[in-house]
């Protein structure tokens, strides 16, 4: 579920547009959650700031049950952000800043 984006930075001639999103759930053992920046680059994709800087209270296990570490753990939450519909979010984010300024 979608619980809010932010654009933070509209852009200028040096930076790009960036913002923040944040998405969760409720799971069987509690609130699960994760955010991460986004930063608009040229031709108005959107894309992750840092894949390695997702923010998360999610432990992945490996098969023994063990947490894994965040390099391990990294392209699983990559894959779960990647299928979230989270860019249609920034978009409309962005679209909604557009009209308000």
């Amino acid at each position: 579920m979608h619980f809010g984006t932010r654009v933070l930075s509209h852009g200028d001639g040096d930076r790009h547009c960036c913002g923040h999103t944040v998405w969760g759930m409720t799971a069987p053992s509690g609130p699960a959650g994760m955010a991460w920046d986004w930063v608009q680059i040229p031709e108005g994709v959107v894309t992750l700031a840092d894949p390695l800087a997702l923010i998360t209270n999610l432990w992945l296990l490996d098969v023994y049950g063990q947490v894994l570490t965040p390099m391990q753990a990294a392209p699983h939450l990559n894959g779960i952000v990647h299928a979230l519909p989270w860019q249609a979010e920034v978009q409309r984010a962005l679209e909604s800043e557009s009209v308000a300024h």
